[in-house]
């Protein structure tokens, strides 16, 4: 167990009907198997990092349940229907009433995530409590890793415009946050525009996300369409 105690947090939602942003570039059937490809490099990137103590999914989803306790999650599902927030908060007040150290969640949708790039995460969250991380989506609009130290000293709240709110939250609660930058995890994918910034990043050569993409056709639809 990480001498650290950081507890890793991933809330998914349902599968089905997700990523209806992509419905314009993908069918149902594209985007439900978008997705499960999705969370499962980002689950083996977080399972396998060995600065944390252990990971948390929250979820109600049957096919989410089976992969995260395969690869040795531990399955949480109150909050699991509340959101991303929602989810985010039940999964930090439970961490805090276990003591735990602190909490990093981040998202489902970042395939290009690695376990060197959550390393340096957890390596720059200061050692003193309490302490606040956290790693930008790349249009510095979303909160795609936040570190917490305890957990729930910060009030978080996601969205599509959450991090200079969470900057804010921080520093309202007397703590200088620490921010770093990694391109696979600011990189998640909402819309078609994501996709193709995704194609053209480095760090996506070898996941299994840009292989399905390829599979699919997918370059030549965003091409067709100037993406």
């Amino acid at each position: 167990m990480s001498t650290n105690d950081i507890w890793a947090v991933v809330p998914i939602k349902e599968l089905d009907g997700a990523k209806q942003r992509l419905a314009p570039l993908l069918t149902p059937a594209q985007r439900r198997a978008l997705i499960e490809v999705m969370m499962s490099e980002v689950l083996e990137a977080v399972t396998t990092t060995n600065s944390l103590a252990g990971v948390m999914v929250v979820t109600v989803d049957p096919h989410a349940t089976a992969l995260a306790t395969r690869l040795g999650a531990r399955i949480v599902t109150d909050g699991a229907r509340d959101g991303h927030t929602g989810s985010v908060t039940a999964a930090l007040k439970l961490l805090a009433k276990e003591g735990r150290a602190g909490m990093l969640t981040l998202p489902a949708d970042i395939p290009a995530v690695t376990s060197q790039e959550i390393n340096l995460v957890v390596g720059a969250h200061l050692p003193r409590r309490p302490a606040f991380t956290i790693s930008p989506a790349h249009d510095h609009l979303g909160s795609n890793t936040v570190i917490c130290s305890p957990p729930d000293v910060v009030p978080l709240r996601f969205g599509d415009n959450s991090y200079y709110p969470h900057l804010d939250a921080a520093q309202r609660c007397g703590i200088e946050p620490t921010v770093i930058h990694q391109p696979g995890i600011a990189m998640d994918i909402d819309h078609p525009v994501d996709l193709a910034m995704f194609l053209r990043l480095p760090q996506s050569i070898g996941t299994r996300t840009r292989a399905f993409l390829e599979a699919e056709g997918i370059p030549k639809l965003l091409a067709d369409r100037g993406l």
